[in-house]
């Protein structure tokens, strides 16, 4: 019973942790882009809702992979022009943000080449690199298992309006999808 309860009580505590960021501002973070671009977020997105994956250690990059199929099917790949479905794409950004923060960030240049040797190149326009520091993101954003990524739905303005965490599942995708269907 009491293995039971702590469960519940420890499941309560990470959904809290995932809710505590809706409705507040995702904090800016500044990344590049697999063109070597300077991209900031939330600014160099607003005007349109974001999907934002962050991963920092190597288990969590391998979690967050999980989402890179369903969610180019979901909201990348464009339909077939002249189909039926040609009018119902989403207009969203995408952005799969591999962190390399702490002793971690002198293997940025290396993760980098191989993550875009090992990756679709039609997911590289979808990918920015961080490398910094972890503190403000894992305090303002409840990063708190590093083996997790975690994801998040901002609105045009970069307000946080949905957050999960963890490997694909078909619920959280459904979820987004959910939050993004409203605003089409």
């Amino acid at each position: 019973m009491k293995k039971i309860v702590l469960g519940l009580v420890l499941f309560m505590l990470c959904m809290a942790g995932a809710q505590a960021q809706v409705g507040q501002n995702f904090p800016a973070l500044e990344g590049e882009t697999a063109e070597g671009e300077t991209l900031m977020l939330p600014d160099g997105v607003q005007g349109k809702y974001t999907l934002l994956g962050l991963a920092f250690s190597k288990k969590s990059d391998d979690a967050l992979q999980t989402w890179f199929q369903p969610v180019y099917s979901q909201f990348i790949r464009k339909p077939e022009s002249g189909g039926l479905f040609e009018d119902f794409g989403y207009d969203v950004n995408v952005y799969f943000v591999p962190m390399f923060t702490g002793v971690n960030k002198v293997a940025a240049g290396p993760a980098r080449k191989k993550t875009l040797k090992n990756v679709d190149p039609e997911l590289h326009p979808h990918i920015l690199f961080y490398v910094g520091e972890l503190a403000t993101y894992r305090d303002q954003l409840g990063l708190k298992e590093k083996d997790e990524p975690y994801f998040f739905v901002l609105d045009q303005q970069g307000k946080i309006v949905y957050a999960t965490s963890g490997a694909y599942t078909k619920k959280k995708m459904e979820q987004v999808d959910s939050i993004l269907s409203r605003e089409d």
